[in-house]
């Protein structure tokens, strides 16, 4: 028979969980101390005080309470009900329901979303809300006001741009500045600068806001009399206006990386914006049509140490991301210094005098003119060489040119100098290998951004006078070009027509794995997309190379030759979802157009440029395209959101320790050395090792010595002693032993490291540049002949492999891990 079926009480339950003994409940997994299974039912219920729950003053007579007090409330009366029903010994189905009605009020107080269970409501109709919503979510308690809070000391504006600052600088207004404050301590270096600042008051800058005594007693300024005749004691502190030099952290939203906030020096200056440097806003992704952002203000020397030796804006300019800077020259600074260091950019005697003042780090020597007569002139490589450090060397190659190319392309600057080569974007951008960098390597952070800063300052004043602007009339090309983009477009179109009378009349063969409307459209897509190219490429070629446009696309500072075919030719085929603009009437794309019409000008081609204007229907398309762009763009940021999100909170808790180890807040180890070699991402760069391409036999001719022949050995005029060696069987084994080993590291970085046959890698130390410095600090002079031993090379370079320690300690893990840190670099 059926076993009785019966509701159990929670009264009944607490009794049997309070009978559980010790024992058991070790059994079970509680931990005596922290739980014991009776308590997880509610015998008393904890009313939280007035602070968590406010009441809002309505009117004079009126206050509104909060959510939870109404809650409570409700509770309380039906918890009276119920006592009271039992007092009175009603019947048990009475009581049951109002019991029922308790605990729907106790369980909607702490969370009003119970699935299935209906929402608590307020009088007006609108759910409760409940103690898990107010902790719950971005919104919440936690996430919404301990993780992220609104704080005190801090300022935001919109922001534009001052190319006279330095890189490290912001412009602060000085309403701003008058808010903001500093507490410093009073010492008895800064009394007297204090004493002044008090006697100043708060509205006059710079002064001071508030004097807090020893005992914390705080001294309004604002408010008294006769400020000038307090006398400051040792101990007190002097809540004093911001002021120049200041560290500040500064900072632009969205946050995504660790240079969206910086630390800068302040620099106090009138009108009402934010002021920055053209080159640090590549970090910060910010621009000047309207952004704002913030900056906050340290209240502590401990911070301010923290921000100028750790967040400075030049400890920042190289990034662990991708081993290179993130910020270079940029925008009409960049145009100019491509400008000023063209061949035929000659500067006369007036002009230099006053670029030379507008170096801050001028030593007074004026540089020799490059040109004598008729008249002195420099050239433009000669002033930006003046603001170039010395000890500078840079060697760059552009694709299959010889050196010294007669169209001046690569780069070679020496000690400083720059010998040849236009410097574009490819120098002084934010490239590995760069100007900046190789400056950041060898000159350290704080040299680096003040080649910022002289580098603009020069350029800017020389483009000031040179002058550079743009116009319509660059975009439009001469009758002939555009005679011969209008026969590309109408050859294109014809083309297209016959692809078409292809296909219907059943001619067109399918390309393999794909059906014939596929085959079908991509011929016709490369058609047209040919077309546009051909267009794009003659505009382009017959631009001159005075166009400004094509100016700013070769610098670099804006723009493509994209842009410049789309503004000057043709701006080409629109594409919805990948494809071309599909038929979305019956069987048309617009009312306009015929059935079944699968010409480029109904499936979105633009034949006209931006110059020309486009049709209505090409206007339409564009559009559609355009709208795709922007609905794509709003999804993906959603999207890369709540990715780096998920991923900075699943390893927001991994560091490396003072032991070198990374390790996670349990102290699980993640790596035993950082990227498995140590290295900080900021000191690394990319060089191309040598041993790996080329052919066996070059390999042979370049490195192989044999002393045995005189065509093989080296000769006198590379090292003193040439003449004695040549034949000399012990050095020759060292040499063998030498080529052995380069070839067994080939053969491994071949095989091994780089299958792919990539040969440029990141490595802790520019060798090339090494040598160069070298030979510059110990006059090395590379036409004389060599005064070293082979032996005192090779032993040389074999003591500074074994000497290389990044793994400390003595195992056969060290030593593997030993190894594989420094294999690359050995």
């Amino acid at each position: 028979e059926q076993p009785e079926r019966r509701v159990l009480s929670a009264s009944e339950i607490l009794n049997v969980f309070k009978h559980i003994s010790p024992e058991d409940c070790h059994k079970l997994g509680f931990n005596e101390d922290y739980a014991r299974p009776e308590w997880m039912i509610i015998t008393v219920l904890p009313v939280p005080p007035p602070q968590v729950r406010p009441s809002i003053a309505i009117d004079e007579t009126r206050r509104g309470e909060d959510d939870l007090t109404f809650k409570l409330v409700d509770i309380l009366k039906a918890n009276i009900n119920v006592q009271k029903l039992e007092m009175d010994g009603s019947p048990q189905h009475v009581i049951s329901e109002v019991e029922k009605l308790l605990q729907f009020h106790v369980a909607t107080y702490m969370d009003n979303d119970i699935a299935g269970q209906p929402q608590a409501l307020q009088k007006s109709g609108r759910p409760v809300k409940s103690i898990r919503a107010r902790l719950k979510g971005k919104e919440g308690r936690l996430r919404g006001n301990l993780m992220g809070k609104r704080v005190d000391f801090s300022a935001r504006t919109v922001i534009s741009g001052d190319p006279n600052l330095d890189l490290d600088q912001v412009g602060v207004p000085k309403s701003i500045a008058k808010t903001l404050s500093y507490p410093e301590t009073v010492t008895s270096y800064n009394i007297h600068r204090l004493t002044e600042l008090v006697r100043n008051g708060p509205n006059e800058h710079p002064g001071a806001k508030y004097v807090i005594r020893d005992t914390g007693d705080r001294i309004d300024l604002r408010y008294h009399k006769r400020a000038g005749d307090i006398a400051l004691q040792y101990g007190w502190k002097v809540e004093r206006h911001l002021m120049d030099d200041d560290p500040v952290l500064f900072n632009r939203q969205p946050s995504l990386h660790k240079m969206s906030m910086m630390a800068h020096r302040v620099k106090v200056m009138p009108y009402s914006t934010f002021r920055l440097n053209l080159s640090v806003t590549s970090p910060y992704n910010a621009d000047f049509d309207g952004d704002e952002m913030n900056l906050h203000v340290p209240q502590s020397e401990e911070t301010r140490a923290e921000l100028s030796q750790i967040c400075a804006v030049p400890l920042q300019i190289v990034s662990p991301q991708s081993n290179k800077p993130v910020m270079g020259i940029v925008q009409d600074t960049l145009c100019g210094v491509r400008k000023m260091t063209l061949r035929d950019s000659f500067i006369d005697y007036e002009q230099v005098m006053n670029m030379l003042f507008w170096i801050p780090d001028w030593d007074g020597i004026i540089p020799h003119p490059c040109i004598i007569k008729p008249k002195p002139l420099w050239s433009g490589k000669q002033l930006l060489s003046m603001c170039i450090p010395q000890g500078i060397h840079i060697q760059r190659f552009d694709d299959g040119n010889p050196v010294i190319s007669p169209s001046d392309n690569g780069m070679l600057i020496v000690d400083g100098e720059i010998m040849y080569g236009v410097v574009d974007k490819k120098t002084v951008g934010a490239t590995g290998g760069g100007l900046i960098h190789t400056v950041m390597r060898e000159k350290g952070p704080y040299v680096c951004a003040r080649l910022f800063g002289n580098i603009q300052k020069v350029v800017n004043y020389w483009l000031l006078h040179f002058g550079f602007s743009i116009g319509i009339g660059d975009t439009i090309a001469d009758a002939a070009t555009m005679r011969e983009i209008t026969q590309t477009i109408a050859e294109a179109k014809e083309k297209v027509q016959e692809i078409i009378k292809d296909a219907q009349s059943n001619k067109l063969e399918p390309e393999p794995g794909m059906t014939l409307r596929e085959s079908f459209e991509q011929s016709v897509s490369k058609t047209l997309n040919e077309a546009r190219d051909a267009a794009g490429k003659s505009a382009q070629v017959n631009l001159k190379d005075l166009n400004n446009v094509k100016q700013m696309v070769v610098a670099g500072s804006k723009g493509s030759f994209i842009n410049i075919s789309q503004m000057s030719a043709c701006v080409g085929q629109q594409m919805v979802e990948g494809k071309r603009i599909p038929f979305g009437f019956s069987d048309r794309s617009l009312p306009h157009f015929t059935k079944d019409d699968y010409s480029p000008e109904s499936k979105g081609f633009v034949e006209n440029s931006y110059l020309r204007g486009l049709t209505p229907q090409e206007f339409f398309f564009h559009a559609m395209a355009g709208r795709e762009g922007l609905i794509d763009t709003a999804v993906k940021t959603a999207e890369t959101g709540y990715i780096q999100r998920r991923l900075v909170k699943a390893l927001e808790d991994i560091m490396v320790h003072y032991d070198g180890t990374t390790r996670n807040s349990l102290g699980d180890v993640i790596q035993f050395v950082y990227g498995e070699d140590g290295l900080d991402g900021t000191q690394v760069e990319k060089q191309s090792v040598d041993t790996i391409p080329g052919s066996d036999d070059a390999f042979e001719r370049r490195y192989r010595v044999d002393l045995m022949t005189e065509s093989g050995s080296i000769r006198p005029e590379v090292v003193d002693y040439g003449n004695e060696i040549l034949g000399d069987i012990e050095l020759q084994k060292y040499l063998d032993v030498e080529y052995k080993q380069l070839l067994q590291d080939r053969k491994y970085l071949r095989e091994v490291c780089f299958p792919n046959g990539d040969y440029n890698w990141p490595l802790p130390v520019n060798l090339r540049r090494v040598i160069q410095n070298a030979q510059k600090i110990f006059h090395v002079d590379r036409g004389r002949a060599s005064d070293l031993t082979i032996p005192t090379i090779v032993e040389g370079v074999k003591s500074l492999c074994h000497n290389i320690k990044v793994v400390r300690g003595e195992s056969d893990l060290v030593t593997e891990a030993q190894e594989n840190a420094t294999l690359l670099f050995q």
